[in-house]
């Protein structure tokens, strides 16, 4: 169980379902519905939860810095319009 009167452990340990949601790049129902489905660990406070830092993990795209997801992209668009019949092929095989 949380000790939530020492506020000091909420300030630096936990985040709110909002902060996670924004650490993790996605929408807040998508926060809730990995807590409801275990992908998560929270513990509820009142009407909503918290959870611990440690069991967050900032998803690829809050990693990749813009300008990087940009080359990656163009990348990506190069490889399959000179080998996508290749790729295509090895994927039916």
């Amino acid at each position: 169980m949380i000790n939530i009167n020492n506020t000091d452990n909420l300030k630096n340990d936990f985040v709110s379902t909002a902060q996670a949601a924004e650490i993790l790049g996605v929408s807040r129902v998508t926060v809730f519905k990995k807590i409801k489905d275990g992908k998560i660990p929270a513990q509820k406070v009142g009407r909503n939860y918290i959870i611990q830092r440690k069991y967050l993990v900032k998803s690829p795209n809050n990693l990749i810095s813009p300008e990087d997801k940009k080359i990656i992209e163009k990348t990506v668009k190069r490889v399959i319009d000179e080998y996508g019949v290749a790729l295509k092929k090895l994927g039916d095989a």
